[in-house]
């Protein structure tokens, strides 16, 4: 006995077969005929019955078998059969499912008429050639057209009886096409271009009988859609409604597989042959709208977001979809969110590259990319000034309307107006561009939010890779600066990274932040001084070594500290008596930060001691450095010595 029965010969019919024998559930496919038996395979759960049965044939069918459930996925303009299985149902009509194809969306420059007569009425007063998109069995009907063997085209599926039927009717040689729907935009464009069709009869097949694709490409060429509603007004669920429904009734267990998908930057064009395969095989799309919309098809459904969490959450709460996309913009290991997606969901994800705007955009500049350093400032923060400074090419995505003129604004700043910028926007779509100009030829540019760029520094200066700038390179005022012995030590005992978050308190010129700024490139440097002198070298010090992630702090510490973001590195150059104050401060703001002090008198040194027993670190550690310089006297070299300097190094 079959524990369902299915009405078939849709798409969604076929498509629920499947599913119920993926799960091994005792089903008996229905189809009028032969031909649709072709779309499903037999085994020990899936028996195929073709044949055309009366109300009294289903009736009797059903009694005999018992389903548990009857599903009735005929096609929508089937009113009879429809009538026929419900009526079959009478005995046990808790067991009856409707699923219902999805209308297609209302198009207000169409033709809307009740049936094929009153579409066949309305063609008597045109002129002009016709594609019939609406099979062989209303085609009769059309030969009451006046001049219909030279006006009409008529398309069809290619059996031998139906186009024997058909030539008998008149539709001969160009007018007769027999091929199997559904068809893309493109193949409809193509076919009405060719024929010069100025109108297009078509019945509201929904998303699976291709009819939005029809609509689309008679938008295209300038024909007028006829569109023949439906029969009848019907209730019932969709194919992801009646798994939903199949899987509770029968207690399955649903995984869905999932992929995420890298479709390039947006353009089908760019989607890889694989990307194809795995969309054709979803159900379910996900994606924000820009990326789901970019590869959506007639059958997915689709879901907008872009949130990982959320993401996950509907996975988790849907699982009767069979397979699920995500689609990532670009490639999935280029700033994706493949990786927190990949979190979430498990190691069984299924991971398809795509093409990344940085090898489609470098081509297009004629630029190789493997010499080039490759960041991102989309959402996210990156200090671009010191990597073109110190970098030939640099790439990065941007994302905002006026990142462009914001950068070409700062090079200019930074004596860089002459870097040229490759500038990308809207890459793939029809709406793309791609120049370049010298960023002083930018400076009020208005863009596309959706934006990458090639900075190209022909003069880069090479980033040394060892603290111990010269002192001559500095800008000297009458403010004190640390000096480049003392600077190198105590940025060694700094322990800077690359990210570090940095306080220079009591800056002077501004050597110690400059150093911490280059090596802290993607970081953020404070650098805190009270003195007006010194505040005016730290500006032109700071425009000097384009240090565009240092922010000249004015005021005393630490009252100046207060409102900055919590530090992970700090350096005290001088301290004005609060050293005691400043170090709480810093531990307030973060417990682990790490500290180096700067000494030059015992009495700092003394406060500086009694700061370590005060205060609970895990790690301290004192050096007292003694340099000294040769001075060419004469004919002699003398060693003029430096004074001391106690660096004390806190560990919180």
């Amino acid at each position: 006995m079959y524990k369902v029965i299915v009405f078939a010969g849709t798409t969604e019919g076929y498509d629920i077969c499947r599913f119920l024998k993926k799960h091994g559930i005792r089903t008996c496919a229905c189809v009028a005929t032969d031909y649709g038996t072709r779309s499903l395979t037999e085994n020990e759960d899936l028996t195929i019955r073709a044949a055309r049965l009366t109300e009294e044939e289903m009736h009797a069918f059903f009694l005999e078998e018992q389903p548990e459930l009857v599903i009735d996925a005929t096609h929508p303009y089937a009113a009879v059969v429809t009538e026929n299985i419900r009526e079959a149902c009478k005995d046990f009509p808790e067991r009856y499912v409707r699923v219902l194809r999805q209308e297609g969306e209302h198009t207000s420059d169409a033709v809307y008429v009740e049936n094929t007569e009153a579409a066949v009425e309305y063609l008597k007063n045109t002129t002009g050639n016709v594609l019939l998109t609406t099979g062989s069995k209303e085609l009769k009907a059309y030969t009451e057209v006046p001049d219909y063997e030279n006006r009409l085209y008529a398309r069809v599926l290619s059996l031998p009886g139906v186009m024997t039927s058909c030539a008998g009717l008149g539709f001969e040689g160009k007018h007769l096409i027999g091929m199997q729907g559904p068809f893309s935009r493109e193949l409809n464009e193509a076919m009405l271009r060719q024929l010069d069709c100025r109108y297009l009869v078509t019945k509201d097949t929904g998303a699976a009988g291709g009819f939005q694709e029809k609509i689309e490409a008679a938008h295209a060429c300038g024909t007028i859609p006829v569109i023949i509603g439906r029969p009848t007004t019907e209730e019932g669920i969709s194919v992801r409604e009646c798994k939903k429904l199949l899987s509770e009734h029968f207690s399955l267990t649903l995984i869905p597989r999932v992929t995420l998908l890298g479709i390039g930057m947006g353009s089908p064009a760019t989607l890889t042959q694989e990307a194809l395969e795995v969309l054709s095989e979803a159900d379910l799309v996900i994606g924000a709208r820009r990326m789901a919309d970019a590869v959506r098809q007639p059958h997915h459904e689709i879901l907008y977001e872009y949130r990982s969490d959320v993401i996950a959450a509907y996975i988790r709460e849907h699982p009767w979809y069979e397979h699920i996309v995500i689609a990532l913009s670009g490639d999935v290991g280029f700033y994706s969110g493949a990786r927190k997606l990949l979190d979430l969901l498990g190691p069984s994800v299924r991971v398809v590259c795509g093409i990344s705007s940085v090898v489609y955009f470098m081509a297009k500049t004629g630029h190789s990319w493997d010499d080039a350093k490759i960041v991102s400032a989309h959402g996210r923060s990156c200090n671009l000034i010191p990597l073109i400074r110190h970098n030939r090419k640099v790439f990065s995505i941007l994302g905002t309307t006026d990142g462009v003129r914001n950068l070409a604004k700062k090079l200019v700043t930074y004596g860089m107006g002459d870097v040229l910028l490759y500038v990308g926007e809207n890459l793939s779509y029809k709406e793309e561009k791609v120049f370049c100009r010298k960023a002083c030829e930018l400076t009020e540019y208005e863009g596309d939010a959706l934006s990458v760029i090639l900075a190209y520094n022909e003069n880069a200066v090479k980033m040394r890779t060892t603290h111990g700038l010269p002192d001559e390179e500095f800008l000297r005022g009458k403010a004190p600066m640390t000096k480049e012995e003392v600077r190198t030590v105590s940025l060694s005992k700094l322990q800077l990274t690359e990210d570090s978050i940095c306080y220079d308190i009591g800056a002077g010129t501004g050597s110690v932040s400059i150093e911490m700024a280059l090596r802290a490139s993607q970081g953020k440097v404070y650098a805190i001084e009270k003195k007006d002198d010194a505040l005016e070298i730290l500006g032109r010090n700071k425009e000097h070594f384009a240090a565009d992630n240092m922010e000249i702090i004015a005021g005393t510490a630490p009252d100046a500290m207060e409102e900055l973001q919590a530090p992970t590195h700090a350096f005290i150059g001088g301290s004005s008596g609060n050293l005691d104050r400043i170090v709480q401060l810093l531990l307030s703001k973060n417990p682990h930060v790490r500290i180096v002090i700067n000494c030059i008198t015992l009495e700092t040194v003394s406060e500086a001691l009694a700061v370590i027993r005060e205060h609970s670190f895990t790690g301290t550690d004192v050096v007292m450095l003694s340099a000294a310089r040769s001075k060419e006297i004469g004919r002699y070299h003398m060693m003029m010595g430096e004074n001391p300097i106690y660096i004390i190094t806190l560990q919180g």
